[in-house]
């Protein structure tokens, strides 16, 4: 087989942070090596002509999650008119949906990775990148009255305990609190 040109393999790359960016969104960052390159459609021994480590890996795929999030923002304030508060509740009501508690892959990073951030085996930069996004985030959905970060937190935490209780009515009941408690402080 013959060598990969610069842009396929640059296309490879971009396969594979994409690939990863959803599968530790959806399982965690102990996915594997072998498994994200099975899912990029890629070998197993093609990971490290690529990254210098699972690490490197996890730091970039925690970058395009935050990335992809704040496109999704961004794409909501033009869909509101530039109305920050019509984007902001916009995202409030989708973020706690049965949707996007159902669908990891292509849901928050700051939900999804938190965990393993929390645990992680001292990757500084991924968490120094997952840090931003939180801040960059909690900063967007700051308005006049009230503060980013607890509504953030409102919403990560009702999230991440959706999930946990899915197979249960609590679930859709923390959803509706929480979107009810960040309406009704507006």
């Amino acid at each position: 087989m013959g060598r990969v040109s610069q842009a396929q393999a640059l296309e490879n790359r971009k396969r594979v942070v994409e690939n990863a960016s959803r599968l530790f969104r959806e399982q965690g960052t102990h996915v594997s090596v072998a498994e994200l390159m099975k899912a990029s459609g890629l070998t197993h021994g093609g990971f490290y002509k690529q990254f210098a480590s699972k690490e490197a890996l996890v730091d970039e795929a925690t970058a395009h999650a935050f990335d992809e999030l704040t496109r999704r923002r961004e794409t909501g304030l033009e869909q509101s008119d530039g109305q920050r508060d019509a984007a902001q509740q916009a995202l409030i009501d989708v973020y706690l949906a049965v949707a996007h508690r159902d669908n990891s892959a292509d849901g928050c990073p700051a939900a999804a990775l938190a965990s393993d951030m929390a645990r992680g085996s001292g990757d500084l930069e991924a968490r120094r990148v997952y840090s931003e996004g939180v801040r960059d985030f909690a900063d967007w959905l700051a308005t006049d009255d009230q503060d980013g970060i607890a509504r953030l937190c409102t919403m990560v935490g009702a999230l991440v305990l959706a999930r946990a209780t899915r197979e249960f009515p609590l679930s859709e009941e923390i959803l509706t609190a929480a979107r009810e408690a960040l309406t009704s402080a507006d």
